[in-house]
């Protein structure tokens, strides 16, 4: 059986040094997030754990707004919102 190893020991993984803003990375996802605006209460738990910062909170409309040019489909997003006004669905391929 091996050893595990420490954390000094792991390679270090892959960094981006900017802003996620700063690439469009959308392009590449599997899944996107869509909003029942209805349903959504601004309680803003999607945009402090979107791990991108895809999501804007729009204060002049007081809806957020999912910037699919950066959001990687992760999920989660939709994990996260706590009335699931957020689903995952399919990109069209």
């Amino acid at each position: 059986m091996s050893e595990e190893k420490s954390w000094r020991e792991i390679p270090m993984g892959g960094l981006t040094w900017l802003h996620s803003v700063e690439y469009k990375t959308g392009e590449w996802r599997s899944f996107r997030p869509v909003v029942d605006h209805d349903k959504c209460t601004r309680c803003m738990q999607c945009v402090i754990y979107c791990p991108d910062i895809a999501i804007k909170y729009k204060p002049d409309v007081n809806m957020i707004e999912i910037i699919l040019d950066h959001c990687k489909g992760c999920g989660v997003c939709a994990e996260e919102c706590p009335v699931h006004a957020i689903t995952m669905v399919k990109e069209k391929e």
